[in-house]
């Protein structure tokens, strides 16, 4: 029987009093950071097997496993999809959940890292699927959490629709604050399905919580 997951715990209350404050100044700013090797071999190993690709693409951000990769390929047979996530543990369990579809590539990879050389290419998304990300619930955390970090940027540049789901409420709900401060029009609400797509989404439904989901055209 798989373990139930626990409810968050937090210690913050409501929309972070700082929010504004880093949003504005993510938003205002480009990252300098320097771009880790990895990151640029896999991304190189993403633009070869894109090769000429001209269609839709599709990114999973923070993928874990890979199995809502799999699952978004499937739902998008017309379109290319990638996931990524930072942590090698999860990415080398992706044969657990691989299928035969052509259409998706799961790829270990620094997020922030390869948002700005999709950027740098010139790529453009169609969908940009945030599952279920860290929500860093200790309110010292607010700059871990993706949209008070400079990744924000770069997610608004790479357009599309965006998808971000949580089980944690108020991650949604700062998520879309974050892209009000952008001017970026969302909506926010429950999130329900008949069929989990991720691990944790079937471990979250299994124990009684909640997912809530935000959509964006940007």
């Amino acid at each position: 029987m798989q373990q139930q997951s626990r409810t968050i715990s937090t210690n913050q209350t409501g929309i972070h009093q700082n929010l504004h404050k880093v949003v504005t100044r993510h938003l205002a700013c480009a990252s300098q950071k320097p771009l880790s090797i990895h990151t640029q071999e896999a991304f190189q190993d993403a633009i070869s097997w894109l090769g000429d690709w001209q269609g839709d693409l599709i990114l999973d951000s923070c993928c874990g496993v890979g199995e809502s990769t799999v699952n978004i390929a499937q739902a998008h047979p017309n379109a290319r999809v990638i996931g990524i996530d930072k942590s090698a543990l999860r990415t080398d369990k992706h044969q657990s959940y691989a299928s035969t579809l052509q259409n998706y590539l799961v790829l270990r990879a620094d997020l922030s890292d390869f948002l700005r050389l999709l950027i740098l290419s010139d790529k453009k998304l169609t969908k940009h699927y945030l599952l279920y990300p860290n929500p860093y619930p200790k309110s010292a955390h607010l700059q871990r959490r993706w949209y008070a970090t400079s990744a924000l940027r770069d997610i608004l540049k790479l357009g599309g629709t965006l998808e971000v789901r949580s089980n944690w409420q108020l991650y949604i709900q700062e998520f879309s604050a974050a892209l009000n401060i952008a001017d970026i029009s969302n909506q926010i609400g429950v999130y329900q399905s008949e069929k989990a797509i991720t691990p944790f989404e079937r471990k979250y439904w299994q124990s009684g919580q909640s997912s809530w989901q935000l959509l964006a055209k940007l």
